[in-house]
């Protein structure tokens, strides 16, 4: 492994996003330490619970592994202790991307009892896919979902009876669902356990393309689902770079991960090492005397480092909402300015579809995680002193993993770029910024990815058209309404709305449109997710229309201009007029319509108590 240290100094810009972070958080971090230290001095849970709470927890446990985790065998005598890991898992066989998880837990608890450890599923937590719930009422519990994965992993971890864990999953809420509740046990030294990307099928832009022909009825629905079919056609995450990838980028860059193990595809040998050499990272931490659970070493560095190499990679917009609640759930507090003023500075150093035309898989082949997170080290864009699940920092995930002659694990520099058309230095960027900008102006807070979105279509103005759902929208475009230059308003569509769903069935039509010539874009209280693409879209605007903010004000025909250059948003109508335009109440009709079907009814409090998205639109806080 390489340990050498950080050869430049930190940015400057690096420095003062975690030094207002840090002083920011001060008395939510400080309470929160608090109360991780007094949880991380008490007993193991066998030694610390009543007898019949110990019996219940491990009743159904062979009898090796139940004397090894009590110390007392049935006849007696007394054994050798050794930790005992909970597993969270969010194994189900419809996510592409979980269906390996199958069989991670029974490798887990043998490679536990070779090291002379334990380890039990503590729980499991419900994981769903966007790519099926697009589109569909389905999709409005996408959001919550999170916030239900984190209460979901709580209660697995609240029987306290784990000296670790170790959480297995992927995907795009499930991660941060995962993570922040870890962070609410942070006392407990935790690894996080991927299963990598399927290989590669039909191309993303060429899948786009097919999208594109079914939107303007040039194919269909056989044609399209061929495509479809041909992209997505095996196990593990979809090869795009969207949120569920992002995901795994992120995690490398705060070493949650056994390093390099992010884009490991699910049959590739070296698989189920890795997932063994988890276990084996996990115990290293509870045995050694470094004392580095997960609630420490997520720190407000380990929180700027996820933000750098999102910004870096051209990652989600998701995570503009989801680190904002992960990074909370450790007592810290970051906003769109951080990560606005990091993505002025930090470079752009990927070219992953919908940024580019390369897949995950291509990403890993030519460099992956490793690469980027040298490069940023060495240019003194992350912090290089912080503590990690590896005993040799950060530097130990600048490398790639692979199997040596015994099948045992070894690591290498990732190397030079094998390709400058998908990963560059920090010498020689796509561009000297991280593509996401913060828009300010009279429509209020919002966010839009430029990285992806041709340089003449950063500016935008013409006149709007207001629709209060997506399918009002998909009309428009049906009946030929929208052929002309637009800014479609898509309003009633944030957490207390409706949950805030990814709006990602828009990006055909308004692709269309922007393919006939038409100046277009999309302004949204919605998501767009991480396969936000070359439409301009200023999303997550906040305050949301249903909580009062200025979308309800906005009428057909006004006048917006979206510029990402100077970093506004605004809708050009006379201050005195806008001043006096009454806020519009969202329809009955639709409120109660968002509220019914599909399990709606269940997510009613969590749309009631959802903080903006700016605060992570949290449900817990």
């Amino acid at each position: 492994m390489l340990t050498m240290p950080n050869p430049t100094p930190l940015h400057s810009t690096v420095v003062a996003v975690t030094e207002r972070i840090r002083a920011r958080s001060l008395a939510s971090r400080t309470a929160y330490l608090e109360r991780l230290h007094e949880a991380a001095q008490r007993k193991p849970g066998a030694d610390r619970m009543g007898c019949a709470n110990v019996a219940h927890a491990f009743a159904a446990m062979p009898d090796g592994d139940k004397a090894r985790v009590t110390g007392i065998d049935k006849y007696r005598v007394v054994a050798e202790k050794g930790p005992n890991i909970g597993i969270v898992n969010a194994y189900n066989d419809l996510l592409s991307a979980h269906a390996p998880l199958q069989h991670y837990p029974d490798l887990i608890k043998t490679e536990a009892r070779r090291l002379g450890a334990t380890a039990q599923v503590a729980g499991g937590v419900p994981a769903m896919c966007d790519g099926v719930t697009q589109g569909t009422p389905g999709m409005e519990l996408s959001l919550f979902s999170r916030d239900a994965i984190a209460m979901a992993s709580a209660i697995s971890l609240s029987h306290d009876v784990f000296d670790c864990a170790l959480m297995l999953g992927v995907c795009d809420k499930i991660v941060p669902g995962l993570l922040i509740g870890a962070l609410h046990f942070g006392h407990l030294p935790t690894v996080f356990v991927p299963s990598g990307p399927m290989t590669s099928g039909l191309p993303n832009n060429e899948k786009a393309k097919v999208r594109e022909k079914a939107a303007q009825g040039l194919v269909g629905r056989a044609e399209l689902l061929e495509a479809e079919s041909a992209a997505y056609h095996g196990m593990g995450t979809c090869t795009f770079y969207g949120t569920a990838n992002s995901n795994q980028m992120l995690l490398e860059a705060m070493g949650l991960h056994v390093p390099g193990t992010a884009f490991i595809n699910p049959g590739a040998d070296v698989r189920s090492e890795l997932t063994r050499e988890a276990v084996r990272t996990v115990l290293d931490i509870t045995q050694r005397k470094r004392f580095t659970p997960i609630g420490v070493l997520v720190d407000e560095r380990c929180i700027v480092n996820a933000m750098v190499a999102l910004l870096a990679t051209g990652g989600s917009t998701n995570h503009l909402i989801h680190w904002v609640a992960v990074a909370r759930a450790a007592g810290i507090v970051i906003d769109w300015n951080d990560f606005s003023d990091l993505s002025d500075v930090v470079p752009l150093l990927t070219r992953v579809y919908p940024n580019g035309s390369a897949d995950v898989n291509q990403f890993q082949a030519a460099g992956g995680p490793g690469f980027v997170i040298r490069e940023l080290l060495d240019a003194g864009y992350l912090h290089a002193d912080v503590l990690t699940v590896r005993a040799g920092g950060l530097r130990e995930f600048t490398c790639v993993p692979s199997a040596g002659t015994d099948g045992a694990l070894q690591w290498s520099d990732a190397g030079a770029s094998k390709d400058e058309s998908v990963v560059r230095t920090a010498g020689a960027p796509f561009s000297a910024s991280g593509g996401l900008k913060l828009l300010l102006g009279n429509l209020g807070r919002s966010v839009i990815k430029v990285s992806a979105v041709p340089d003449d279509r950063h500016v935008i103005e013409a006149p709007c058209r207001v629709f209060d759902s997506q399918d009002a929208l998909h009309q428009a475009f049906q009946a030929n309404e929208l052929n002309h230059d637009v800014i479609c308003v898509v309003r009633w569509q944030g957490p207390q709305a409706n949950g805030m769903p990814e709006l990602h069935k828009l990006t055909p039509p308004l692709a269309v449109l922007q393919g006939k010539g038409f100046r277009v874009a999309l302004v949204t209280d919605g998501r767009m997710s991480g396969a936000s693409g070359k439409v301009p879209a200023a999303i997550h605007v906040s305050p949301e229309a249903a909580a009062g903010g200025p979308l309800a004000k906005v009428q057909s025909g006004d006048r917006i201009r979206l510029d990402a250059v100077a970093g506004t948003l605004q809708v050009l109508v006379d201050a005195a007029e806008w001043d006096a335009r009454p806020v519009v109440a969202m329809p009955q009709a639709l409120r109660a319509a968002n509220g019914v079907g599909m399990g709606r009814e269940l997510f009613a409090g969590m749309r009631r108590a959802a903080l903006t998205a700016e605060e992570g639109a949290c449900s817990w806080l």
